[in-house]
Parts: C-alpha cells; structure tokens; sequence
C-alpha cells in the first residue's frame, strides 16, 4: 500500500521494497491459498499428436472451480520410457473443491475427451496404491459401461514398493479403431490451489514477456500447473461482488484504468497487471513454482519491464496456505 514519505508526499511500495531480484522490488505480502483434493492421470497413445489433442480436449475449460468444476492442465510431457504402455504420454493434474466434485467431473471429461480420441489409453498416475489413496476416482469403472457388455476386465499382478502384491484392473472396451485400454480407478488426495504472484508491468509488451518467462520456467517442476490461458489471468478477482448473484468480481485495486476512481495498489508507471495462479500436490511444489516463476520473469525483462511483483490476499480469511514471497525468495536464493 501506497505510505508517506519524509515531505509528505505518496510513496508506493516498490521504492520501499526491501528484497529485490534483477532490481525488480518484490513485495513484503503472501498469496493466499485453500484446500483443495487432487488427482493425476497419464494419458498414452501411439503418437504424440494424438496424445497432445487429448489432453488439449481434457484440459480444456478447467481455469477455475468458479465455473469449471475442476482445475486442470498438463503436468508434463512423459516419454514412452516414462508411461505403463512405452507410448507417448502426458501427466495430467485436476484439482477441485471436492472428492464428490473430483469423482463427478474426471469421467465425464475422460469419456468425452480421451475415450473419443483415436489410439489413447488411460492409466493411473498417482504413484501409490489403495493402501496409500483409499479413496478413489472412477475411470474405466465408469467408461467400461460404452461397450455395451462387449467390455473385457483384466487383472494384472504388480509388485508394490514395499515388495509385496497387489493386482490392478484394467478395462478394454472395443471401439472402431480397436480397443480403449483404461485402468479401473486412481486415487485422489490432498492438495492445495490458489497460489499466486502477480507481475506488474510497464507495458503489456513487457509484462507478457515475463508471464511467458514464469510459466516456461514453472513448466519444468513436477507437482504443479498454472490453469489459466497460457498459464497467466488478466481476470484478477476479489470475493464478492455489488452484485447478489456473483461471489467473485474484478479486483479493481489492480485494474490500472481504474486507478483515479478506487483504492487502488498500483503506481502511476503501471500500465498493465498480469496474475500466475499455481494449484500443487503441496506447499513445497507451490513454493518452488513462485521462486521459479519470480526469478524468471524478473530477469527476462527487470526494472525496463516491471514495477514490481506483489501477491493476492485477503488478509487471510479464504484460506489456511499463506506463501509469504520474501520468505520464499530469500530462502531458495
């Protein structure tokens, strides 16, 4: 928030700014995030095209539980060394507010979007087993049903990483370029979303240039996605609203066109505001993806390109997961 300096006059939080990366000063604030559940399923298929429009299709529409039901994106690319089948893969992530919702909304979209696409098959990709994830998602549990009692179930014995047996089935149900390979269920677990960071910049130029260094940047860590378009939200929002019906609206404390006619937390050289929201298998995965994500952005562009970095809150009372960007900066540094 904007203070007073020695003469008076109205001093932003940038020029006061203890911590700074590339010279870009980063706010003394968190970003505040909630519970959420998770799962993780790897999608194969005979080539990589194919692969990359399914997750495309099932990932598609899943920027935020507001109006999404889940969150989901790509976790990463998998070589055919790295999936249960030695084809192309991908690690997908989905994230929702609930197991009900998780189990509701992974079938569906399973069934519309990789069932459909030629030569998938669809695995687990949790690595632990029912005596680690007790509670389930529904896969080929739920999809076996299209092959209209045409369906096959195998089970196959697997040696777990204590030594000991368990045996996993799987479903082949026909369609009509052969056979749709789907394992019967994956667990879900704990995890938390809506971490976050947000780039302040001196153009839209500059600012999506840092976004897009962020997001290569988090790319490469395991365990967490950024679900929005590109990875990146203009659509930066407040809970609530003027209006009855909506419990989300824009946060105009970070709307620069609104500067003169709100409260608002940018300075005058702020010309557009771009916000990375991060869903992780933990606080960990989280914390690593904001110091990549800063580190990145700031030194694709520094001071020539942004005001400064700061974090969405609301005073910590949506939810328990504060990540505090000073403490996360200083201590990865």
């Amino acid at each position: 928030m904007p203070g007073k300096g020695s003469s008076g006059e109205r001093v932003h939080w940038s020029e006061q700014s203890t911590l700074r990366v590339a010279g870009v000063p980063i706010q003394a604030t968190f970003a505040e995030a909630f519970d959420m559940k998770m799962t993780r399923i790897i999608v194969t298929a005979a080539d990589r095209e194919w692969c990359d429009h399914a997750a495309a299709a099932m990932t598609g529409f899943g920027t935020s539980v507001i109006a999404c039901g889940i969150e989901t994106a790509v976790e990463q690319e998998l070589s055919p060394e790295e999936t249960p089948d030695g084809r192309p893969g991908v690690a997908i992530l989905a994230f929702a507010v609930s197991g009900k919702e998780l189990e509701k909304q992974i079938p569906r979209r399973a069934g519309q979007c990789i069932l459909t696409c030629p030569t998938t098959a669809l695995y687990a990709g949790l690595p632990g087993d029912r005596k680690v994830y007790p509670n389930r998602v529904p896969l080929g549990k739920a999809l076996r049903y299209f092959g209209d009692g045409y369906q096959i179930s195998k089970q196959i014995p697997h040696t777990r990483p204590d030594g000991t047996q368990e045996t996993i089935r799987y479903w082949r149900v026909p369609v009509m370029d052969g056979e749709f390979v789907c394992q019967h269920d994956v667990g879900r677990t704990e995890a938390i979303g809506g971490g976050n960071f947000i780039l302040l910049g001196r153009s839209m130029q500059s600012v999506t240039l840092a976004c897009r260094a962020a997001i290569d940047a988090i790319k490469k860590l395991p365990g967490v996605i950024t679900p929005f378009p590109g990875g990146v939200t203009r659509s930066g929002s407040k809970v609530g609203s003027k209006y009855a019906a909506l419990f989300a609206s824009t946060n105009e404390a970070f709307c620069p066109n609104l500067r003169t006619l709100t409260e608002t937390q940018l300075s005058t050289d702020t010309k557009a505001v771009l916000e990375v929201v991060l869903d992780g298998v933990d606080f960990s995965s989280i914390s690593n993806a904001i110091h990549g994500g800063i580190t990145a952005a700031c030194e694709s562009v520094g001071t020539d390109g942004l005001v400064g970095i700061t974090a969405g809150n609301y005073g910590g009372k949506l939810g328990r997961h504060h990540f505090h960007l000073e403490q996360i900066m200083a201590e990865r540094s």
